[in-house]
């Protein structure tokens, strides 16, 4: 109850305190993704099990991630060198574009006990290790809560995923040993990974992989 009321408190703070975006111009957005779709797809829409899908990701999310590339506060080598191009107006274009696309399903790849398992994580997190359940920020079918900030991701590659999860997990191992090879951190999602065993994030990633 008491983790339950944190996540809920949260969500409020975010809500009245997410930054409010002017609006941007997806069909000028459509033309400054050509860099993008060598990674990112047609629309968005990868077929690179490594590079993240874009399409029908929430506005707001995706200038703060192009935010933190350019400023260096998320690191990857390809994306600061293309982020650090981007006007403010390029990123809110971007943005608008992506964010009305429709995102391709994706099929599980798993059997059912491990789909299983990763739904139970989803749902309900894990006692144990006291790891808030996915379902409270990304919601049901894995839509996020784009006015909180907290991002789509449902039928996302699970490779792509599981990476996600797996650098979260490193960054609190980082943490705990004192390493400064620390590229990004998000307390959260953090607190979330760390609890996780390998076999887990490859299952949570496969379930919210096929989540529709």
């Amino acid at each position: 109850m008491k983790k339950t009321i944190i996540v809920l408190a949260y969500i409020l703070i975010a809500s009245f305190s997410s930054p409010i975006f002017a609006a941007g111009d997806a069909e000028a957005g459509q033309a400054k993704t050509a860099t993008c779709m060598g990674c990112h797809g047609l629309a968005g829409n990868s077929t690179i099990p490594t590079f993240p899908k874009l399409a029908g990701q929430g506005e707001a999310y995706l200038i703060k991630q192009l935010q933190h590339f350019k400023s260096g506060e998320r690191k990857n080598a390809m994306m600061n060198g293309v982020a650090g191009m981007l006007s403010e107006q390029d990123m809110m274009d971007i943005a608008a574009y992506y964010s009305i696309q429709t995102i391709s399903e994706n099929s599980a790849n798993a059997d059912a006990e491990t789909l299983e398992l990763g739904r139970k994580i989803y749902v309900g997190g894990k006692m144990d290790t006291q790891t808030t359940a996915c379902i409270a920020c990304h919601g049901a079918k894995g839509l996020g809560i784009p006015t909180a900030g907290f991002p789509a991701i449902s039928g996302q590659h699970a490779e792509y995923t599981a990476s996600q999860l797996k650098a979260f997990r490193q960054y609190s191992i980082n943490e705990q040993t004192g390493s400064t090879d620390v590229s990004r951190a998000n307390e959260m999602m953090v607190n979330v990974a760390k609890g996780l065993t390998t076999v887990e994030i490859e299952a949570l990633s496969q379930y919210i992989a096929g989540l529709h």
